[in-house]
C-alpha cells in the first residue's frame, strides 16, 4: 500500500516521503496513530507541501543545534563525585549527571540519551563524551570530574 508519511517513522522516512509500506503495517499501525494517510493524487500535493515545510524545519533546527555544539565546545562541565583509592569512582559519573551538571552550569537542557559514553567514567579527570544535537550534528563535550571533599 501506498502512503504519504505524516512524520518522521524510523526504517520506513522522512515527513512527506510517498513509501509502499505492506497493508496491514499501514492500517493497523502508521494510519491510525497519524503517522501516515494514504496516498491520492491531491495528497500527492499535500506531501510535496509537507516535504518543504519540513526541509525549512530541519534547516532551522541545524543551524540551532550547531549555535548550541560551538557553546557548548567552549566550555569544560565539572561533575563532582565521590572517590576511594588511586583515584577510582564509587560507582560511575552517567549520562544523566552530566546532564544535570550542563543544566546547572550552563542553563541548557540537554536529552541524556543523546549522549553516548564508549565506557563508563570512573576515575577522576578530563573525559570526551559524544553528544547528538540534531541528526547531523555531533559534538564532542569535555567533562572534568573531580573528587568531592
Amino acid at each position: 500500500m501506498k502512503v504519504i508519511l505524516r512524520s518522521n517513522v524510523d526504517g520506513v522516512g522522512n515527513t512527506g516521503d510517498l513509501v509502499d509500506v505492506a497493508n496491514g503495517y499501514a492500517q493497523n499501525f502508521l494510519v491510525p496513530k497519524g503517522l501516515a494517510m494514504r496516498a491520492t493524487e491531491g495528497a500527492a500535493n499535500q506531501a510535496e507541501a509537507m516535504r518543504r515545510s519540513q526541509d525549512l524545519r530541519d534547516v532551522k533546527e541545524r543551524e540551532g543545534a550547531e549555535q548550541l555544539g560551538q557553546q557548548l565546545q567552549a566550555q569544560t562541565i565539572s561533575v563532582q563525585a565521590r572517590v576511594g583509592q588511586d583515584d577510582q569512582l564509587y560507582g560511575s559519573v552517567t549520562t544523566s549527571e552530566i546532564a544535570e551538571a550542563v543544566q546547572s552550569q550552563t542553563g541548557i537542557e540537554l536529552d541524556r540519551r543523546n549522549m553516548s559514553l564508549e565506557e563508563p567514567i570512573r576515575t577522576v579527570g578530563v573525559h570526551q563524551v559524544e553528544m547528538r544535537l540534531h541528526s547531523d550534528v555531533r559534538i564532542q563535550i569535555t567533562v572534568e570530574v573531580s573528587s568531592v571533599d
